[in-house]
């Protein structure tokens, strides 16, 4: 018979699991439970484009199902979706990239898992701006790493700047810096002048860069850079999610230093074998779907002008720029409890789902939330009006 002790040891999760909730899935899910008891809930919460994949990658999804085998792949994917991934980082950003430092991952999800495995040891501290993406500092920290959380205002601009590098780095030694351009929850841009300061700058110190790129092909009037136009040794991840539409079929990959490259393959072999070949086939047609998605692209200014607009008139304060993505992050109206309330209130008074600011920064996001515009037009307006009779009322 066991004691009292075996079975609470037995019960308890491990002391790593101990991170914070991702607030905008437990949003998605109590959205989703309304949904099946009836309510009409309109979804600003999740970033997500509403768009389907292209017609092109479900034609080579549908011709890869039609031959029956989908097997296993080498942990680095496919060499022809490796090959078409230096092809467009040739017509993108006119760098010439090896396919064989190029990793296919199951989403970036598990690319910055493979990244902080591959790169750093526990303990090591890696900056990070908040706010920024709570997957972020909450990987970070089960895998034993210490996550830096630097915080960035409109002074400037909302970015991570070379300036806020040095002073962490002066306090704290860091191993590594993770930058994100476009940011989610800002949906702020780096500049490329500034890009460049923090890539050499994390050179010279002999700082690991992790260039987060993923909302890439999703900038609004301002140029992106990728860090590979500064230097050779940032790891970049990237994904098929954004801007090619391609959420579920959990896909991308990592542009990786030679010297990480056999350290990240041999923990993908044994964490993940690799990722679906089916979603591989897609993601190398999708790259010749450019027309299509820079249609749902011009959709998303569309509803970026929208909310820019009518945020001020709503109340919303504090606005970051909103230079690419699909998000728009801002301080609630004057008089409201807080984020947390205030996106429940929402949800359960307007139908309408948004994120508390909590996600994104524990320590002031309790004053702001952030809003998705990655959904059609007509749900967006509607939303917003919405937002507006409860205001009114």
């Amino acid at each position: 018979m066991r004691s009292d002790l075996s079975e609470t040891l037995t019960m308890m999760a491990s002391k790593r699991s101990d991170i914070d909730p991702f607030r905008a899935m437990d949003v998605l899910a109590e959205a989703n439970r309304m949904i099946a008891r009836g309510d009409r809930v309109l979804s600003l919460a999740v970033g997500q484009p509403a768009a389907p994949a292209p017609q092109i990658a479900r034609d080579a999804a549908r011709s890869m199902l039609d031959h029956g085998r989908i097997a296993y792949t080498d942990a680095l994917g496919r060499q022809d979706l490796r090959e078409r991934i230096a092809r467009h980082y040739a017509d993108a950003y006119g760098q010439t990239v090896d396919a064989a430092q190029i990793m296919i991952t199951t989403g970036s999800s598990a690319g910055f898992n493979l990244t902080f495995l591959a790169a750093f040891d526990p303990g090591d501290k890696i900056a990070l701006a908040a706010p920024g993406y709570p997957a972020y500092r909450n990987i970070l920290r089960a895998l034993g790493l210490v996550p830096v959380e630097i915080e960035v205002d409109r002074t400037t601009g909302y970015i991570l700047t070379a300036e806020h590098l040095r002073a962490a780095h002066e306090e704290h030694r860091l191993a590594g810096v993770l930058i994100a351009s476009p940011a989610n929850p800002t949906g702020t841009v780096t500049p490329r002048d500034e890009l460049r300061r923090l890539v050499e700058y994390a050179d010279a110190e002999n700082i690991r860069f992790v260039s987060d790129e993923i909302y890439h092909g999703l900038a609004y009037g301002r140029a992106e850079a990728t860090a590979l136009e500064f230097s050779d040794r940032p790891i970049i991840v990237n994904s098929f999610s954004k801007y090619y539409c391609m959420t579920g079929w959990r896909i991308g990959w990592l542009i990786l230093p030679k010297a990480l490259l056999r350290a990240a393959e041999r923990i993908g072999q044994s964490l993940y074998i690799s990722a679906p070949e089916l979603s591989q086939v897609a993601a190398t047609a999708v790259f010749d779907a450019t027309a299509e998605l820079d249609v749902v692209r011009d959709g998303y200014v569309q509803n970026r002008d929208l909310i820019a607009r009518r945020l001020p008139e709503l109340g919303f304060r504090d606005i970051a720029p909103i230079d690419g993505a699909f998000y728009a992050y801002a301080a609630i109206p004057e008089g409201e409890s807080g984020a947390t309330q205030f996106a429940a209130d929402i949800l359960q008074r307007c139908h309408v789902a948004i994120t508390p600011g909590t996600d994104f920064d524990t320590r002031r996001g309790e004053n702001f939330v952030r809003l998705s515009y990655a959904c059609d037009h007509a749900t967006l307006a509607e939303a917003l009006d919405r937002i507006a009779d409860r205001r009114a009322g």
